[in-house]
């Protein structure tokens, strides 16, 4: 069967688990009549129907769609009102449009959901029990929830795997920029373990997708592992780019089309941000380091930037050289000092709610 290709978010919530549509689904595959569903209405969605009877004001239910796939035709939902308004149809696609399916239910469903645009669900016959839900050039099988809980574990414990990865990424690039020791190497191990999280948590979104309500706790858990990293990765290409990125530019365009094996490549990366050779020294802005102050208005972060220039700088001034910034004055000063020079290491990784 061809692999899947990526679905929007809400088409995977409207079959997840406890909905009419994943409820239709189960009792179809329950009593092995198979169906071949068009999930639309209007002329597109008849241009493409022959044959069958029309059905009035029939509310949908999952029970009446299942019934109506005993016949060997196919059924017409509007989505919008509710309602089921064909069934026993046979369906004429273009048979010039591309598919990569082979049987002829699959086919017709592929067919049907590139030429409509309208989301297309075929559940197989007796013996080959899955169902596959077709939209555009989109298409998911529909999985139990058993084996998308099992996904959803497995991706947790890489996301949370990689997040220490990064944890200590920041914690030695911490290192090494008091003691002027960073490569470019250093910096772009940060961004690729970054970029690979959140390429993980958005596959973690899909399947919590499909979940529905039952991915509650793992939509918790993702919040939790992912908190901040993408924060920390756009300040630390800012810090290290030669030019100053414009504000509204981030990072992740340039990262997120990437596949995994160009992540994990840290010359790829490094290419595509612009950042220089890898064993370039490189030196900070101090961007990073003025974001360890919370609840500092973005004007006095400007002004302290434009003042100090550098992260050198910038860790050497005193109390009242950081009290000569419009808007800090010496209580705020002192204040600064203790999150630019924390005890901990730790404490130099902003978190989601500095």
């Amino acid at each position: 069967m061809p692999p899947n290709v990526s679905a929007p978010i809400d088409l995977l919530k409207r079959f997840a688990p406890g909905t009419g549509l994943r409820d239709a689904v189960e009792l179809v595959m329950n009593q092995g009549s198979g169906a071949l569903v068009v999930l639309g209405a209007g002329p597109v969605v008849d241009d493409v129907c022959t044959g069958g009877f029309d059905l009035v004001d029939l509310p949908f239910t999952a029970q009446r769609l299942a019934e109506l796939a005993k016949m060997d035709g196919g059924i017409v939902v509007d989505d919008a009102l509710g309602t089921i308004t064909r069934a026993n149809v046979h369906f004429i696609p273009d048979p010039t449009i591309a598919t990569s399916e082979t049987g002829t239910r699959f086919r017709t469903a592929e067919r049907l959901a590139r030429q409509t645009g309208l989301p297309v669900l075929a559940v197989s016959e007796e013996g080959h029990l899955f169902a596959v839900v077709f939209s555009g050039d989109a298409r998911f099988a529909l999985q139990s929830v058993t084996n998308l809980l099992a996904e959803a574990n497995q991706r947790l414990q890489s996301i949370e795997r990689l997040r220490r990865q990064f944890n200590d990424a920041v914690l030695t690039l911490n290192r090494y920029e008091a003691d002027d020791l960073v490569s470019m190497r250093d910096v772009v191990g940060v961004i690729q373990r970054a970029a690979v999280i959140r390429k993980l948590a958005h596959g973690l979104d899909t399947v919590s997708a499909e979940l529905g309500d039952a991915a509650s706790l793992i939509s918790l858990q993702s919040s939790d592992l992912t908190g901040g990293v993408h924060a920390i990765a756009e300040l630390v290409n800012i810090d290290y780019q030669k030019r100053k990125p414009r504000k509204e530019t981030s990072v992740f365009t340039r990262l997120d089309p990437l596949g995994e094996d160009d992540l994990y490549a840290a010359e790829v990366v490094a290419e595509v941000l612009n950042l220089g050779p890898l064993d370039e020294h490189a030196k900070p802005r101090g961007v990073r380091a003025i974001a360890r102050v919370p609840r500092l208005p973005d004007t006095v972060r400007g002004l302290m930037m434009r003042k100090f220039t550098s992260y050198e700088k910038l860790m050497g001034a005193s109390a009242d050289d950081l009290a000569e910034v419009e808007g800090v004055g010496k209580a705020r000063a002192r204040t600064i000092l203790t999150y630019l020079h924390p005890v901990s290491g730790l404490g130099s990784i902003p978190t989601a709610n500095d």
